[in-house]
Parts: C-alpha cells; sequence; structure tokens
C-alpha cells in the first residue's frame, strides 16, 4: 500500500474536521514514504508560518519513522539525536508529526500538522492519521 491522493485528502479532511471540533485553525501537511507533498490544506486564518512548519514536520515523521515528539526527546542537550533538526534542510523535533504505516507493518508516509498548542497539534495529526494507517511501528529497521 501507500499513500493514494484519495487517501491523503481522506486524512487531510479527518485532521480539518478535528480541528474544527478543538475551534482552532491548522495547516496540514501529508507526504509519501519518499517526503513528497501529496496534500495540503491550510485553513482559513491559520497561521502562514504553520506552512513550513506542518510539511516539515511530516517529511520529519517519515525521514525518521517515528512521531516527532519522540525525536524532539531524543534531540534535547545531551540526547543521542541532539542537533538533528539542522539535518535535512531543517526538521521540526516537537509534536504534531506522524509516521503513516500500513498493516503490514510498512512506512508509507505520514502526516504533519501545525498552527496550535503542541497538544492540539498532536490530536489534529492523530485525527488525520487514524482513517489511514497506524503509527505503532515494529522495531528498526522499518519497511519502506
Amino acid at each position: 500500500m501507500h499513500v493514494t491522493m484519495k487517501s491523503a485528502l481522506a486524512a487531510v479532511e479527518a485532521a480539518r474536521k478535528e480541528a474544527v471540533k478543538l475551534k482552532t485553525q491548522m495547516c496540514i501537511a501529508v507526504v509519501d514514504s519518499g517526503a513528497n507533498l501529496k496534500a495540503f490544506v491550510r485553513m482559513d486564518d491559520a497561521w502562514v508560518g504553520s506552512i513550513d512548519i506542518a510539511i516539515k514536520k511530516a517529511k520529519t515523521a517519515v525521514y525518521f519513522g517515528m512521531p516527532t515528539g519522540e525525536i524532539g526527546k531524543l534531540s534535547q542537550p545531551g540526547g543521542s539525536l541532539f542537533g538533528i533538526e539542522h539535518s535535512n534542510e531543517g526538521l521540526i523535533t516537537f509534536p504534531g508529526g506522524l509516521p503513516i504505516v500500513d498493516e503490514e507493518g510498512v512506512l508509507v508516509g505520514a502526516i504533519g500538522v501545525s498552527g496550535s498548542s503542541v497538544e492540539n497539534d498532536h490530536k489534529v495529526a492523530a485525527a488525520g492519521l487514524k482513517v489511514v494507517g497506524i503509527c505503532d511501528l515494529p522495531q528498526h529497521p522499518w519497511r519502506t
């Protein structure tokens, strides 16, 4: 399986509905397993700065096959990934980016969300993920 246009749009719409429920405006991005943008929406009045952040959260999640919040924990001073956010033309290492894994455990893409608190960003990303795949990954190395 891979992230199709249909599934990417379904993820964006599910995430958008969750953002509306939370009374916030978000930028929502879905990328495929190669980190290529597949679908994107900037809700009315969402911050312009969140466009880049949402896309980079999705790319970060797919590049490393883990939620961006987990990468953030590892990238703190003294952590094993300290400084990683400076790689790959800039990564985002706080919550709101989730890898999309299919039912066979294959990493097929990621969703990234920005525009509110990191807690809300994560909730909105999780709502989008729920309609297209799972996030729980098997032990590394992942299958891509």
